[in-house]
């Protein structure tokens, strides 16, 4: 085994395993016995790949850290140390491929394992894999006249982004050469409202085939919900929604943009002509691990063209266990006891995208056993699951809520699930249907679980029938999850913690986290999202304060005694617990109406 001084690169020499597992060795990363031993086998090793690659493949503990390992990602901050060059991690979000691929070409970029990856007035970010590799430096500055700033990123993401950023690059410039001049005419608004024809461009041209299948799989990969194409004057935008929070992806020609949604109106066998009025479809997919995954499809008619969004369901993510939801073990008790009567009508409430589908998806699973008959209408079907019968809402033939209801009770159901109750007629069909002796599940748009039940009086369902059927409400709200890679803990300030959860009488937690960031969380500090739960049980006691002139504060004061603990609570516990923020808490979760102190503690 020769010194690292010995082995160290010279300038414009490419890394090798051996000088790389001789650094390694002088710098104690890695035992003298164990490099020789790697160097002694590397013909059995891949030659083709980078010798940062081949060492992370080894799987050797971190001695810094034993209980990490060394992953081409620390290897590539420990040669960026070394060669003295600032170390970065790619994230696709924050970078213009548009831009960016006009540096350099695609073969250059190949040949010495280098990516531009952010241009400004004045010099260009270039990443590379091989930092002791500058015979491209000064032609690259006498080319551009820009200053070249070197950075280290993993030979990994540096390969991948290098196909995909002059891939999509390439596809989008082809469909826009096709499409050059179709727009050329456009000087007002009122020529603007008509962009969304789709000019020259095909969408079964292959240059938007292969977008579109970018755009999907690169959603998969990124954990999004949600797909968003917005047309705009000059160019299109495309943004993700990942953890109930809106990134920017890309930006694409408008006419390119137009084809993409005919490509992918297509698919959801929606009407491509029609772009005057908005659409409704889905698309059945496989993710690139093989997984199937559906998408619902939206468009809308926009001042430059047609809008579309796509919502993405995964089978895993819809149905889950109510511990992976967050349910605490009460929480579960408490709704168990209300799923499991054989009659009556039991409420969802929140707003859109608090995760209410998915909590009644997931109980439906549980209750959809052979001996039972489960039925459901909903507007659109959100995800088709084999042990439910399923029913959408059409509205131009009159299926709408209370009709399919009304169908359902000669279906011989033991469970219904209408998807969300909107008017009187659907009100009136389920409370007909729980008093028949069927067990009706369903939604509702309201801040809490007591707001739930005034609202169904507001409607005109009379209260006498409300206290014969309803047996409990359910709020709840998604927060999203502490990164458990990076989550650090730090002090909670008095009045920070009073402001969530006065005027309950809560302990304020020994210790509470803060999100940093990492790559594993992509720098957010936060990685999926739980639910926050507010419990309604309707008791004697409440059903005698269900009248035609409720008071919702007395309501809900009589929730609380009979044990109902409202969302910032429900919030509070994951505080505690590790899982969330408090900025996260009091971002979605009201403050607790009524008065918790008038309850007995």
């Amino acid at each position: 085994m020769q010194s690292a001084t010995a082995q160290q690169p010279s300038p414009d020499r490419r890394l090798t395993l051996d000088s790389v597992v001789n650094d390694l060795v002088a710098d104690a990363l890695v035992p003298k016995e164990v490099g020789e031993k790697l160097l002694r086998d590397r013909r059995l090793a891949r030659n083709d790949a980078h010798p940062l690659v081949i060492v992370a493949d080894q799987k050797w503990k971190d001695p810094r850290n034993p209980k990490k390992t060394l992953h081409v990602e620390v290897l590539t901050q420990w040669l960026a140390d070394r060669a003295k060059l600032p170390y970065i991690h790619i994230d696709p979000f924050k970078i213009e491929f548009a831009t960016v691929t006009k540096v350099m070409s695609n073969a250059y970029a190949t040949r010495f394992k280098i990516l531009p990856i952010e241009v400004s007035s004045r010099e260009v970010v270039i990443a590379t894999c091989e930092p002791y590799v500058r015979e491209w430096e000064p032609q690259l500055e006498q080319i551009l006249r820009k200053e070249i700033k070197r950075v280290v990123a993993n030979p990994l993401d540096i390969t991948s982004y290098i196909v995909e950023f002059y891939n999509l690059a390439r596809s989008v410039k082809g469909a826009t050469e096709q499409d050059k001049g179709a727009y050329s005419e456009i000087a007002n608004f009122e020529q603007l409202v008509q962009l969304g024809r789709a000019g020259k461009l095909d969408a079964n041209d292959q240059h938007i085939v292969h977008i579109c299948d970018w755009l999907l799989q690169y959603a998969f990969e990124q954990r999004a919900s949600d797909i968003h194409l917005e047309p705009r004057r000059e160019a299109g935008n495309v943004r993700f929604r990942i953890d109930g929070v809106m990134h920017q992806v890309y930006q694409i020609p408008t006419p390119v943009m137009a084809a993409m949604v005919s490509r992918i109106k297509v698919l959801g066998r929606m009407d491509v002509v029609e772009k005057r009025r908005p659409q409704d479809g889905r698309v059945k997919t496989k993710t690139p691990e093989g997984n199937e995954v559906e998408l619902r499809l939206s468009t809308m008619p926009t001042a430059f063209g047609e809008k579309l969004v796509m919502r993405i369901f995964d089978p895993e993510v819809l149905v889950r266990d109510f511990t992976e939801l967050g349910f605490t073990e009460e929480d579960e008790q408490r709704w168990n006891a209300m799923v499991n009567l054989p009659n009556g009508i039991v409420l969802v409430t929140g707003p859109t995208g608090s995760g209410k589908t998915t909590t009644l998806y997931s109980t439906l699973k549980q209750l959809a056993t052979p001996e039972l008959n489960v039925c459901t209408i909903e507007d659109p079907i959100e995800m088709v699951e084999p042990t439910f019968n399923q029913m959408q809402v059409v509205h131009g033939i009159d299926l709408s809520f209370a009709a399919g209801i009304r169908t359902l009770l000669r279906q011989d159901p033991d469970i219904i699930m209408v998807g969300e109750i909107r008017d009187l007629e659907t009100a009136e069909m389920a409370v007909q249907a729980a008093l028949t002796g069927h067990l009706v599940l369903s939604t509702l748009h309201t801040n809490d679980a007591p707001s739930a039940i005034t609202r169904l009086l507001d409607l005109g369902v009379p209260y006498y029938l409300l206290n014969s059927t309803l047996i409990g409400v359910m709020a709840q709200r998604l927060v999203r999850t502490l990164c458990p890679h990076c989550k650090e803990a730090g002090a909670l300030k008095n009045e920070t913690w009073d402001m969530l959860v006065t005027p309950w009488k809560a302990n304020k937690p020994p210790k509470v986290f803060y999100a940093k960031g990492c790559l594993e969380c992509r720098m957010t500090g936060y990685s999926g999202r739980v639910g926050l739960y507010e419990m309604l049980t309707m008791g004697s006691t409440l059903r005698r304060l269900v009248t035609e002139a409720t008071d919702l504060q007395a309501l809900t004061e009589q929730a609380y005694k009979d044990g109902m603990k409202p969302l910032r609570i429900s919030g509070a516990a994951k505080i505690a617990a590790g899982t969330t923020t408090v900025d996260e808490v009091l971002k979605v979760a009201p403050p607790a109406s009524g008065d918790p102190r008038k309850a007995t503690r």
